[in-house]
């Protein structure tokens, strides 16, 4: 069984992107700004806000509890990716 990459590194690229690099070597800049509705993810709509992300657990994260998967910005990292 292949184990899920993990984010190791992450720095902002401005307004809701993010340049990751994963423990498999992928990287990719990804723009979150899709995912941004729901309760959750509503405070993160606040760019400063959204600048404030850290990496837990593998991924990436805010101060409210929002996350998003890890395998799924891999999958976005590996396929839809802008620098």
């Amino acid at each position: 069984m292949d184990s899920l990459p993990m984010v190791v590194s992450a720095e902002y690229r401005g307004e809701y992107r993010i340049y990751l690099t994963f423990s498999d070597g992928v990287k990719g800049t990804i723009d979150f700004g899709p995912w941004l509705s729901g309760p959750v993810f509503e405070p993160l709509k606040d760019r400063a806000y959204f600048a404030r992300f850290f990496i837990d657990g593998g991924t990436v994260a805010w101060p409210n509890g929002a996350d998003i998967a890890p395998e799924t910005l891999h999958e976005q990292a590996r396929s839809h990716s802008v620098t």
